[in-house]
Parts: structure tokens; sequence; C-alpha cells
């Protein structure tokens, strides 16, 4: 099967650095990624881990940057490494949309990548209830 992808987003009624500097702490990923894994990790090299039903699973953010971008790279117990795209996009001055692209890998059943794209669906719902709710990141 081709490559395929699904833009999954959400819109915020937070400002885009606000949700920026939320989600690109990685500590903060078990507020809001609940599907991911209970416990975060950052090792003395600086990498950080994350504790899943898989095993181990790493993973790294793009630099830092003033775009809004938070690509990151996966590292997955057997050795795989998945490139996932992830946006904060400004609407105004006190909103944003996150976008956050699900792909399609070899071999994933259609129901596979439902059940994915709902999980990250519920994932960015719960971020969106978290920084509404919540005061602003530090």
């Amino acid at each position: 099967m081709d490559s395929e992808s699904w833009h999954l987003s959400v819109f915020i009624d937070r400002a885009a650095s606000d949700v920026y500097a939320y989600v690109s702490d990685p500590a903060n990923l078990p507020t809001w990624a609940l599907g991911l894994g209970s416990s975060v990790v950052q090792e003395e090299d600086g990498r950080w881990f994350v504790a899943t039903a898989e095993g181990r699973v790493g993973f790294t953010f793009v630099a830092p940057n003033e775009l809004g971008v938070l690509d990151h790279v996966i590292s997955l117990p057997d050795g795989t490494t998945v490139y996932v795209p992830l946006r904060v996009i400004a609407d105004g001055a006190d909103r944003c949309e996150i976008v956050f692209t699900l792909r399609r890998a070899p071999g994933m059943s259609d129901q596979e990548l439902e059940r994915d794209a709902g999980l990250v669906s519920t994932d960015l719902a719960v971020l969106k209830d978290v920084l509404e709710a919540g005061p602003a990141p530090a």
C-alpha cells in the first residue's frame, strides 16, 4: 500500500507560544498523551524515554524554533524509528491550531490506522482541555 497521511487537529484557545512551550517539554507528555505511557524520564545524555506496554520508547524533538514546528522521531523497542510531523499554528493572538500528521506504517490495516487516529484525536482533545483550563506554561 502506498503512503497515506491523516492530518488530525484541534483548535486551542491559548496563544501559540503557550501551546508550543507546553508541548515541547517532554515532561508534560503524561498529562495529555495518555495513550503513550505513564512515566517519562530524561537520561544523563539528554535523551528522553517513555515506558510503554511494548517497552521503552525514545523520542527526540527538533531543535526549539519560532515556527511552531514540533516534529519528533520516536525510537521503538525493536529499533524502528518513526518520524512524526507536529505543528502549532497561530490563529490570532490567543488561539492556535495544533496539527498532528499520522502516517500509515507499512503493513498497517485500515482498522489499525483508524484506531491510531482515534488515540491521537483523544490526546489532542485532552491537550486542549488541559491548556484551556490551566495556568500559562512556565
